[in-house]
């Protein structure tokens, strides 16, 4: 059985954390499904991703079951050809048929075209992303700024800022995106439900 020592994983090689993660992700029996059937939509660019992912590491290394405190599966991918909400809702109803996500929600986001209603949702602008990969690394912190898919070419993972912080069960806010208040609600939950990790504060500077 896969360690949960986070440090043990957190300071290894990154060949290491990222097959350490598959094992993890794969343990919970929403994502394994999304991983093993996603490629065959041929969804540009997709990943699974963001609290996910993070959390369903969090609860390894805590001993708790994997889909412990998880409230929403996220997959990510970047068409920017069809912008219409209605693709994605297609797209969202037929990985729905896949997976029993039980009380959580399912969120599927074409990343081409958050741009065009992130400001009426929440209050700012947003330049258009120019990929899924630049999404990501404007996620709330760097422990979930990660993406994970299963393709002809094995596992790959996004994480613009590496996998440490996810395995040393560290919050750490990506200020590029995210207020200082919506960080400080999600930590404060994660905070209450994973009671191991090390919270760090808003940047003063």
């Amino acid at each position: 059985m896969l360690e949960n020592d986070c440090d043990a994983v957190a300071y290894a090689s990154i060949s290491r954390q990222v097959n350490a993660l598959e094992v993890i992700v794969r343990s919970n029996p929403v994502i394994r499904p999304l991983l093993d059937r996603l490629e065959d939509l041929q969804l540009p660019a997709w990943y699974v991703g963001a609290g996910a992912i993070a959390q369903t590491v969090w609860n390894h290394l805590h001993d708790f079951p994997a889909t412990h405190g998880i409230n929403d599966y996220d997959i990510v991918y970047f068409d920017r050809h069809d912008l219409t909400k209605a693709s994605e809702d297609a797209i969202e109803a037929t990985i729905a048929a896949w997976v029993d996500v039980g009380t959580a929600k399912l969120d599927v986001t074409n990343q081409a075209r958050v741009h065009t209603w992130y400001e009426q949702r929440f209050g700012r602008p947003l330049s258009a992303y120019r990929s899924s990969e630049h999404a990501i690394a404007t996620w709330p912190t760097t422990a979930t700024s990660v993406g994970v898919r299963s393709n002809q070419n094995g596992f790959e993972v996004c994480a613009p800022f590496g996998l440490t912080d996810l395995f040393a069960m560290v919050v750490r806010p990506n200020a590029k995106l995210v207020s200082q208040a919506v960080y400080q609600a999600k930590a404060e939950r994660w905070r209450h439900m994973w009671p191991r990790l090390t919270v760090l504060p808003w940047p003063t500077e």
